[in-house]
C-alpha cells in the first residue's frame, strides 16, 4: 500500500478515465485531486458515443448504470447496408459485458459525461477546474505539483488522465505522439428517425464508411467518414455544406437525417489517430491511463472503452494493498497493453481496408474476434 496512512492522488483530466478513476479510488477512501484544464469541464461537448458490453460493465461498477441506461438507447444488432440503404446483413452484437448487460447502447455524449461529472462531485473528490499542472518534480515517495494559479501540492501519485495530446506524457519523458491514419470523420447529432433502432454501417459510395447510432429516443448520432483532408482548407461556416454532400448520395435513414445537417456549429470533423505507447506507462509515481497512452480510430468503437478498463484496473491494483511502487505500476501496463493492442491495432486496421479498397476484407469477422477477447474480463 502507498507510504501513507492516507494515500493521495492527483488524478490529471477529468474526461472518461480520469473520472473514472477518481470514483473508484474515492470509493476506497483515497484522497484525491481531480484538475481539469477545461473550466466547463467539457460538460457539453461532442455529438454521439457507443457505448459496448464492456464499457457498460465498467459504468455499473461506478454506480452510474441506471443513470446511463435511462439516457441511452440500448440495442443488440449492427446492420450492414450498401450505399443506397438496402440491408445485407444484420449481425448479432456480442455481448462483451455479460448477458445481464445490454450488448451496445448509443448515447449522447454530453450525457455520459454529466453523469460522470455527477458521480466525481458525490465522491467528495476536490475538483479544480481551469488548472493544469505546470511542473512535476517526484522522488521516491511523492509527487510535487506546481499547479497553474500559483499554489502547489504534494502526492503519493499522479495519474495522467489527459488526452491524446497528454501534457503529462511529454512532462515525464514518454516520447510517443499521435499519429494520423488517413482517414477523418464528420459527426453531428440529429432527431432519430422512427425507423433507426440499431447502428447501420455502409461500406462504399462517397464516404468510406456512413453509420448512425440511437443515442436516446429522440435523437441519432450520424458520421461519415473519408479520406483526410487539410482542415486549413476546410472553412468551418461549410462544415454543414461539406457533411450534407457526402450525406446525400445515401439512402436508408440518411435522406431524413440529410434534412437536419444545416447548422455548421453543430458538425464535428475530426482526423483518425493512433496512439499506443508501447513502453512503460509510467515515469516513478506518475503513471498514464486512457487516451494519454493509447487511442485508436473509432471504427470498433472501443475508445471511451478501453479507457474506461485502465480506470478499472489501475484502481484495483492500487486498493489491492500492494505497495505502490514501480513494480505495481508495471503490472498495470502488463495487464492492460496486450488488450489494447489487439483494438488499436484491429481499429487502424479496419480503417485501412477501406483507404487501400480492399473489397474482401473481413470486416465482420476482426470485429467478432476482438469483441469475443473482451468478453473476459479487462
Amino acid at each position: 500500500m502507498a507510504d501513507s496512512p492516507t494515500p493521495s492522488v492527483l488524478v490529471i483530466g477529468g474526461g472518461a478515465s480520469g473520472n473514472a478513476v477518481t470514483v473508484l479510488l474515492r470509493r476506497a477512501g483515497i484522497t484525491v485531486d481531480l484538475i481539469e484544464a477545461k473550466p466547463d469541464w467539457n460538460a457539453t461537448t461532442g455529438s454521439g458515443i457507443t457505448l459496448q458490453g464492456n464499457a457498460l460493465r465498467v459504468l455499473r461498477e461506478l454506480g452510474v448504470w441506471e443513470q446511463v441506461r435511462a439516457s441511452g438507447f440500448a440495442f443488440g444488432t449492427l446492420g450492414i447496408t450498401t450505399p443506397d440503404g438496402t440491408v445485407l446483413h444484420v449481425a448479432e452484437d456480442i455481448k462483451t459485458g455479460g448477458d445481464d448487460l445490454p450488448a451496445t447502447l448509443g448515447m449522447q455524449r454530453p450525457q455520459l459525461q454529466q453523469i460522470l461529472i455527477g458521480a466525481v462531485r458525490a465522491s467528495g473528490a476536490t475538483v479544480r477546474l481551469g488548472t493544469t499542472a505546470e511542473t512535476l518534480k517526484q522522488d521516491a515517495d511523492g509527487v510535487f505539483v506546481l499547479f497553474s494559479d500559483g499554489t502547489e501540492g504534494r502526492y503519493d501519485l499522479v495519474i495522467g488522465a489527459d488526452g491524446l495530446n497528454s501534457a503529462t506524457r511529454a512532462a515525464i519523458g514518454i516520447t510517443d505522439r499521435p499519429e494520423p491514419t488517413g482517414m477523418a470523420i464528420w459527426r453531428i447529432a440529429a432527431p432519430r428517425p422512427q425507423s433507426v433502432e440499431r447502428s447501420d454501417l455502409a461500406y462504399g459510395g462517397p464516404a468510406y464508411i456512413a453509420g448512425y447510432t440511437p443515442t436516446s429516443e429522440t435523437t441519432i448520432y450520424a458520421f461519415l467518414a473519408e479520406k483526410s483532408r487539410d482542415r486549413a482548407s476546410i472553412d468551418t461556416a461549410s462544415y454543414a455544406d461539406e457533411m450534407r454532400s457526402l450525406a446525400q448520395a445515401y439512402g436508408g435513414a440518411w435522406p431524413e437525417i440529410t434534412q437536419h445537417i444545416t447548422d455548421p456549429a453543430k458538425v464535428n470533423y475530426t482526423w483518425f489517430n493512433r496512439l499506443l505507447v508501447e513502453g512503460s506507462w509510467h515515469r516513478g509515481r506518475i503513471v498514464l491511463i486512457g487516451d494519454a497512452a493509447h487511442c485508436c480510430p473509432p471504427t470498433i468503437a472501443q475508445g471511451a472503452a478501453q479507457s474506461l478498463e485502465d480506470a478499472l484496473v489501475l484502481a484495483e491494483l492500487l486498493t489491492s494493498g500492494r505497495d505502490w511502487d514501480s513494480e505495481l505500476l508495471q503490472s498495470f501496463h502488463e495487464r492492460r497493453i496486450p488488450r489494447v493492442r489487439a483494438v488499436v491495432e484491429a481499429s487502424v486496421q479496419i480503417g485501412q481496408w477501406q483507404l487501400d479498397g480492399v473489397r474482401d476484407a473481413d470486416v465482420p469477422g476482426l470485429i467478432a474476434r476482438i469483441m469475443n477477447l473482451l468478453k473476459e474480463l479487462p
